[in-house]
Parts: structure tokens; C-alpha cells; sequence
């Protein structure tokens, strides 16, 4: 009994010895391969970024393509969207970029002009005196940091980074208009295939669930873009009428920081009355009332009339969602953060409630 007792204990010690070494290097492999993941994410990090913004334009095109649809085969409904958002695009880019050059280079022209201006203005001798040692000693630092060839080699390679920069957004764009053509096209049969990964018993609410979602996005991207229209168009007319400067880029600066949810239009307000400074102190006070009045109408009037019928998100939920996305992901995570809310509060709504509305009765105990 003994004997039999000794070779019945005998394999306990091998196996104790042996199973934390096993269990250390499966660890160490699944580290590993979460860090391998996590390198191919990040090197990837730029494609994903392409791919989640035209998922997200082609979102907020879809409900123009099944308003369109409702008259016309989906085939023709997605070539008439591509053909009027690439000509739109056209259009932007013929209309915006020769008028922001000419203007750009009457700028550069007038310059030596507005800062003889500026420098002869009255309230420009009154700062002057009284911070003059202040404002010589920045002078004086500029004056030393241009005379230094290191330093202007620094700013012609700043200059060829802005360069590439500008290269690179420019490919971005077309990569991002061109997967958003695709994903609208194929949109439909995107949700059938997500569908497919869902048990055949929950695929009806599953896919209710998911077109509720993509349509609070859509509804969402076409109420934000109105607005920023709307502030874009209204600034390009009221900028025109004071004599600012460059009006079609400010108008520009306008519409594209309309686009950002919170900070964009007092951002872009900001920016836009700093630029009329250079005509006159007069028409940056005039740009800063109107754009006053113009942020109370749109908070007040315009957004509540137009972003109800796009996403029905309560207003803390709005501030905590474009500040957080803000802080994770910069200004692309501040636009996507209200949308992701609205879709999560639907998820909620129709998964979370329900399930737990059906448990009546507490858990029998084991």
C-alpha cells in the first residue's frame, strides 16, 4: 500500500514544478502578443484614423442617400450624393483657393502700409509708453534670433516641415473622400455583414439597434454641418460689409471651427477679431459684438431648433462628451464624442433598460 501510495504521490512534485513555469510562459507569450498588437495599432494608428472619418462622413451621407432613394434605385441615390459632394469639393477648392491667394497676396502687399498704420494709431503709442521696455527687449530678442544662420536654418527646415505638412493633410483628404464614396456605397451591405455575426434569433433587434445608431450619427454630422454653414456664410456677408480683411478666409476659419462642437465657433471668433485688428481697432470691435450677438442666436436659438431633431443627448452629457473626446483624441475626437454619446445612450435605451425591466424576481440562490 505503501508502494502504491508513493507511485500514486510521485507525479504531484513534477507537476508543481512544472505548471508555474507553463503558466509564466504563457504569460510572457500573451504580453507579447498584446504589445505586438498594440505596435501594429499604432503604426497603423494613421489608416484607422482615415478609415473611422470616412465611416463617419459616410454616416452622416447616408440619410441624403435614403431620402434620395425614396424616389429613385439606391444605386442612382449614391451616384448623385458622389457627384454632388465631388463637385461640391471642386467648387470649394476653385472658388476658395484663387480668391484666398489674391487676397493673401494683397495682404502681403498692403503690409508695410497697415503696420505703419498700426504702429502711428494712438492707442499703439499709449501701450507703447507705458511697457516700452518690455516691447524693445522682444524687439531686441527677434532682432538677435534672425541675425543667428543656425537659427534660420531652423526655420527653412520649419518651413519644409509646414510644407510637408501641408502634402500630407492634402493626401489624407483624398484618401478619406475616396473611402467615404466607397463605404457609402457599400453601406447596406456593411450592416447586413455585421449583422451576420449576431445569432439569427437577435439579428431583427440587433439590426433596428445599429440602423438607430448610424442614424443619430447621420442626423448629428448634417446638423453640425449646417450650423458651421450657416456661421460661414453669415461671417463672409457681415465680414465683407465692415471691410475686414481677407473676409473669404475668415469665413473660411469660420465655418471650419463651427464644425468643432463647444470651443470651435468661440475659437474661430477669436481668431477672425484678431485679424480685423489689422485694418483698424474699430472693425475688430465691430467683429467682436457681432460675433457676441451671433454666439448667443446660435447656443439660444439656431442649435436648439436644429441638433433636437439631430441627436437627442441632454446638455451635460453634450459638454462631458466633446470635453473628454477632446482630451483623448484632439479635435477628431471632439467632433465623433457627441455622436458615440448619442449611439451608447441608444444602446442603453433599448438593451440595457429592457434586459433589466424582463428580472422581475430576485436570483434563486444555488
Amino acid at each position: 500500500m505503501e508502494t502504491e501510495g508513493a507511485s500514486t504521490r510521485a507525479p504531484s512534485t513534477p507537476r508543481a514544478r512544472i505548471e508555474p513555469f507553463t503558466f509564466g510562459l504563457v504569460g510572457t507569450l500573451g504580453v507579447l502578443v498584446a504589445l505586438l498588437i498594440g505596435s501594429i495599432v499604432g503604426q497603423l494608428a494613421t489608416v484607422l484614423i482615415y478609415i473611422g472619418v470616412a465611416l463617419f462622413l459616410s454616416l452622416g451621407l447616408d440619410p441624403i442617400v435614403s431620402y434620395i432613394e425614396r424616389k429613385l434605385p439606391r444605386p442612382a441615390a449614391v451616384t448623385i450624393v458622389v457627384v454632388v459632394v465631388l463637385a461640391a469639393f471642386a467648387g470649394i477648392v476653385l472658388a476658395v483657393i484663387p480668391v484666398l491667394v489674391e487676397q493673401v497676396a494683397g495682404l502681403i502687399d498692403d503690409a508695410p502700409r497697415l503696420i505703419k498704420e498700426f504702429t502711428a494709431s494712438t492707442w499703439y503709442h499709449d501701450v507703447t509708453s507705458q511697457y516700452s521696455g518690455t516691447i524693445d527687449n522682444a524687439l531686441q530678442s527677434v532682432v538677435t534670433f534672425l541675425k543667428d544662420p543656425g537659427n534660420l536654418s531652423q526655420i527653412g527646415g520649419g518651413i519644409l516641415a509646414v510644407g510637408a505638412g501641408i502634402a500630407g493633410g492634402a493626401t489624407g483628404v483624398t484618401i478619406v473622400l475616396i473611402l467615404t464614396l466607397y463605404f457609402m456605397a457599400s453601406l447596406r451591405a456593411m450592416k447586413h455583414a455585421a449583422a451576420r455575426f449576431v445569432p439569427a434569433y437577435r439579428r431583427p433587434g440587433f439590426s433596428e439597434i445599429l440602423e438607430d445608431v448610424s442614424g443619430a450619427v447621420g442626423r448629428y454630422v448634417i446638423g453640425q454641418a449646417s450650423l458651421a454653414l450657416i456661421n460661414g456664410v453669415l461671417s463672409l456677408i457681415f465680414l465683407s460689409i465692415i471691410g475686414a480683411p481677407m473676409p473669404v478666409l475668415l469665413a473660411l476659419i469660420a465655418f471650419m471651427g463651427s464644425l468643432i462642437p463647444l470651443v470651435g465657433t468661440l475659437s474661430a471668433a477669436i481668431i477672425n477679431s484678431v485679424i480685423c485688428l489689422f485694418a483698424s481697432p474699430l472693425t475688430a470691435l465691430v467683429a467682436i459684438i457681432y460675433y457676441l450677438i451671433y454666439m448667443q442666436i446660435e447656443a439660444y436659438v439656431l442649435s436648439p431648433r436644429i441638433m433636437s431633431k439631430a441627436v437627442a443627448v441632454p446638455g451635460a452629457m453634450v459638454v462631458i462628451a466633446a470635453v473628454g473626446g477632446g482630451a483623448l483624441g484632439g479635435i477628431l475626437g471632439a467632433l465623433v464624442a457627441i455622436p458615440v454619446a448619442a449611439s451608447l445612450i441608444i444602446i442603453i435605451q433599448k438593451v440595457v433598460f429592457p434586459a433589466q425591466d424582463a428580472k422581475t424576481e430576485a436570483p434563486q440562490d444555488a
